[in-house]
């Protein structure tokens, strides 16, 4: 079974997690010979000020 997690910056809408789960599941059918129902993704969501990039954080940019 294959668990996917995927780290995002918070504000992401319910529909393009739908597109997003969709796609990567797919892909993980595809390549990995998975089967669909097997496929977890887990999100976790991040605010912009908990990340830096380049020393800035996000939240200040």
């Amino acid at each position: 079974m294959p668990n996917i997690t995927v780290e995002l910056l918070s504000g992401r809408t319910l529909d393009q997690r739908r597109d997003f789960v969709a796609a990567v599941t797919e892909a993980a059918v595809g390549i990995l010979k998975a089967r669909q129902e097997a496929v977890r993704i887990v999100f976790w969501e991040i605010e912009k000020s908990d990340v830096a990039n380049g020393g800035t954080l996000e939240s200040d940019k």
